[in-house]
Order: structure tokens, then C-alpha cells, then sequence
């Protein structure tokens, strides 16, 4: 099935070819690990995983993703610096070398990262990769030669800048962010790995060592330049060591456009001669009750924090995948739980299935499995249109009762239902908790006379088929999907 996504580079929906047939490459900006990611990040990163699963599930390709994990940065330095508050004691004492401080900090919170996505349903056996950033020290220097010979980095101080002036002469700056040309600073030099959508300025590759701060060796223009690298580079020099340039796809967050996504592609093309990637996919920010969220207004939620309050973390996965990716999304205890009887809704369906197919779940596809699978995997494949796609799934499940089906029919729609779990990961197929009512064959078969009979509205034939069952020591109860037999 063809997947159309929205690209961020060139503003509009496209229909998505990948550069090889039947691979894709795929690259997700991955976390900061100066702390415990919050549910704005992992908004993120469950897109990611989304998308990867559409792609794998409905488009049938064979997706290689990676997801790098950023372990040197501003953040990462100040945080695990030497008497830094943030350290903690599972952390161990604090060396003396400012390079084993950061490798011991970020090492655990990498870790606690990986737990938590792994709670959300993100596996690891997923990624291609999840390479460190400061594994990739060598590759990043090279490309920063590279952009040096090209005439488009220059030294000042021990650090090592981009010269977003001549690279004007020579390509667009401003290819996902459209910039404020008179707002240009030329000349003007920024040193922090994060700053302001205004500050069009020359952004560093290479910043020199700060007292106190984790520094490696680097020779640039027959100069020592001991110190670390800028944030930016260090996404390009991943992309190319490990995917290659360009790949098919990247993912990330709204606020990644500028400067991070901006600043890749230039120092990518300037270095490597290549952009990197063909399609930039983004997800929209999350909100908490409508508002921003931020520690001051009590709306600052980790993973951890919405599992102390008791919340699955089924019901966090539902809510963030079925919204829409390119649209805000707020977050609210009220849609969880509304979320939380959807998705039970779609279980106990499955259950019903799972009853009347005996367990078996057959890939063959009847026409009526065909026509849903259809339609619901035609949203998906437009740009990831969960709502609608959900939409299709729930209209198909007020129609069609899971009682009212043979066993063959309801094997072969666990089957569609378990495909798309593949992308959703939520249900499971298995008898109903607690089930230990066995029911006869001659039971089941006066049941399915009696629903069939009320739903032609033959009521006095249902009556006397619920006398049947009541005399076989079995009463019905009846919904608006279908009805359930229990012991009298």
C-alpha cells in the first residue's frame, strides 16, 4: 500500500518512494540524557516508533531505524559536572576526570531512558542502531575538516564556527525554517547548542575547553584545539557513518526545524556534498490540560510520575498514538481515561472474536475482513491519520457484533486485528480473563439462532430460543455488539 507523508521540506503531503525498493532508512533525533524524559519527549519517540510500524505493517518495508542517544551537549556537561546536584547515588562517587563524570551520567540516564520507552512498547530489537554520540568523536572531526576545506568553517578562540555567510552564497539557508533575512547576523558567533529562532547567527562545530569540562584532542588547521563538539554535528556524522547520505527519512520534534534540522543540512551538504535525507517528517508539541507544560505549573509529568498515579501504560501508548502526529495535542487525565475504555472497547472485541474463532487466527482474508483492512490501513498510509483510521474501526465494530460471525470469519479477522496490533501494540489475543465457562456446542449454536432471530426482529422466536437456553441451564444477556451466555 502506498504511504503518503506530510514533508516538512517542501510543505506538502507526498506520496513516499523510498531510494531502494522495499528498504527504507530511517533516522529519529533521540533524547538528551541529562534526566528523566518527560511525555513531550516521548511524544516523539512513540511517533517514531508509529511510523516505523506503518511503515513495516502497511507499506511492507523492510525499515532500518535508528535513534541516536545525545550524551555530550550544554546539558549533559553542566549536569554531570563535579558537584553538580543532579548526580545521584546510584550514579557512584564522582571522579576527577571531567570525561568519566559524564560517561558515568549519561550512562544512567541513557538507561532509565531505555526502560522507559521500553515501557511505552518502543523495543529495542526495533532499532537498527541506537548509537552514542560520543562514539562517534573521529567521524565528527573528519566532517569538520571537511566543511574547514570547503572554505565554510573558521576558527575563533579554540572553537570552530560555521560560516552561514558564505554558505549563503552557495545554498539556501532556510530550507525548513524560513528565516528573517534582515534578522542575519553576519559575523556573529553563537556558542550554545540551543538558542532562539531570531539568532540567524554562525553556529559552532567545535567548542573550545571550559575549566572543568570533558574535552578531547582535535587538530584543525595545524592547530590543537583540545575541546567538544557542537550539538549539531554530531547528528550529521552519525547519519552518514551508520545510514549512509542521503537516507530516506527523519523524524523529530516541531522545535528540532531550527536550529538543529536546519543547521544538519547545511553542515551536511557543506561537508559531505550531500543533504541528508529526502523526507523531514515532524510531530507537533503536547500540552498538559491545555497549557504549556512546565514544573511551575504542576503539569510537568515523567513516565514514572503517571505510573506512581496508577495510569497503564497501555492507556499512555493509546492516547499519544491516536491523535494525530502533526496536530497539538493535549493531554489530559480525562483522555486517558476516555482513551482507556476505547482501547478496552476494541479488547473486549477481540475477546468475542477469539471466542468464536476457538482460538485460531487464520491470514487468509474473507471480503469482510478485506474491506476493513482496507480501510483502516488507507488511513494509516495517509500521513498516519490515526483519528480516521480509528474512526473506520469502531463503525465496523458498531455494525458488526464479534458474536454474530462463524468461526472462520472471526479467525480470519483476529488475523487483520493482529496485524494491527503489529503497529499499535495494546491488545492481547487470548481468552478472556477469568473465563472458565465451558459452553456446548448445541448451546452455542440455540445462541446464534436466538441473535439472529432477534436481529431480524422475530421477537417471539428469540423468546422462546431464550427458553431453550434458559432449560439448558444458560441465560443471555444482550448489548448493542452482541450478547454473552453465562450460568444460570
Amino acid at each position: 500500500m502506498t504511504i503518503s507523508l506530510y514533508n516538512t521540506l517542501t510543505r506538502s503531503l507526498e506520496e513516499f518512494v523510498p531510494l531502494h525498493e522495499g528498504r527504507v532508512a530511517m533516522y529519529s533525533c533521540g533524547p538528551t540524557v541529562y534526566n528523566y524524559a518527560h511525555i513531550g519527549n516521548m511524544r516523539a519517540f512513540l511517533f517514531s516508533d508509529l511510523l516505523h510500524r506503518v511503515l513495516r505493517v502497511v507499506g511492507a518495508y523492510d525499515v532500518r531505524w535508528v535513534m541516536n542517544i545525545t550524551d555530550i551537549d550544554d546539558k549533559t556537561i553542566r549536569d554531570s559536572s563535579k558537584g553538580a546536584s543532579t548526580w545521584r547515588t546510584e550514579m557512584g562517587a564522582q571522579s576527577e576526570d571531567a570525561v568519566e563524570n559524564l560517561r558515568r551520567f549519561t550512562e544512567f540516564y541513557a538507561d532509565e531512558f531505555l526502560q522507559d520507552i521500553a515501557t511505552l512498547g518502543i523495543k529495542r530489537e526495533n532499532f537498527y542502531k541506537v548509537p552514542y554520540a560520543t562514539h562517534y568523536m573521529a567521524s565528527m572531526q573528519h566532517l569538520i575538516r571537511r566543511i574547514g576545506e570547503k572554505g565554510i568553517a573558521y576558527e575563533r578562540g579554540g572553537s570552530v564556527y560555521f560560516n552561514v555567510a558564505e554558505w549563503r552564497k552557495i545554498d539556501t539557508y532556510g530550507k525548513l525554517f524560513k528565516i528573517d533575512a534582515e534578522n542575519f547576523q553576519e559575523g556573529v558567533r553563537i556558542d550554545a547548542d540551543e538558542y532562539d529562532r531570531e539568532s540567524v547567527s554562525d553556529f559552532v562545530l567545535w567548542k573550545a575547553q571550559k575549566d572543568g569540562e570533558p574535552a578531547w584532542d582535535f587538530e584543525f588547521e595545524g592547530k590543537n584545539l583540545s575541546g567538544r563538539p557542537g550539538w549539531h554535528i554530531e547528528c550529521s556524522a552519525m547519519e552518514q557513518d551508520i545510514l549512509g547520505l542521503p537516507f530516506d527519512i527523519h523524524t523529530g520534534g516541531v522545535d528540532l526545524c531550527f536550529p538543529h534540522h536546519e543547521d544538519e543540512i547545511a553542515q551536511s551538504k557543506a561537508g559531505y556534498g550531500v543533504e541528508p535525507t529526502r523526507y523531514w517528517v515532524h510531530n507537533e508539541f503536547l500540552e498538559v490540560e491545555g497549557q504549556k507544560m512546565s514544573k511551575s505549573l504542576g503539569n510537568f509529568y515523567t513516565v514514572r510520575d503517571l505510573l506512581q498515579k496508577g495510569i497503564d501504560a497501555l492507556d499512555i501508548r493509546w492516547l499519544m498514538l491516536s491523535a494525530q502526529y502533526s496536530s497539538r495535542l493535549n493531554f489530559t487525565f480525562a483522555g486517558l481515561e476516555a482513551g482507556r475504555k476505547a482501547r478496552l472497547r476494541v479488547q473486549d472485541y477481540i475477546f468475542g472474536l477469539w471466542e468464536k474463532a476457538g482460538a485460531q487466527i487464520h491470514s487468509t482474508r474473507t471480503e469482510t475482513t478485506n474491506t476493513l483492512r482496507s480501510a483502516v490501513f488507507s488511513e494509516l498510509a495517509n500521513n498516519l491519520n490515526t483519528p480516521k483510521a480509528f474512526a473506520e474501526l469502531f463503525t465496523f465494530m458498531n455494525r458488526n457484533a464479534a458474536s454474530a460471525f462463524d468461526a472462520a470469519e472471526a479467525s480470519s479477522l483476529l488475523g487483520f486485528f493482529q496485524e494491527l496490533n503489529n503497529i499499535f501494540d495494546v491488545w492481547k489475543f487470548e481468552a478472556r480473563p477469568g473465563e472458565t465457562l465451558q459452553i456446548p456446542d448445541a448451546v452455542k449454536a440455540l445462541a446464534e439462532e436466538r441473535w439472529k432471530a432477534r436481529t431480524m426482529k422475530n421477537f417471539a422466536e428469540s423468546d422462546r430460543l431464550r427458553g431453550e437456553l434458559a432449560a439448558h441451564g444458560f441465560t443471555v444477556k444482550d448489548s448493542k455488539d452482541g450478547y454473552t451466555l453465562e450460568k444460570a
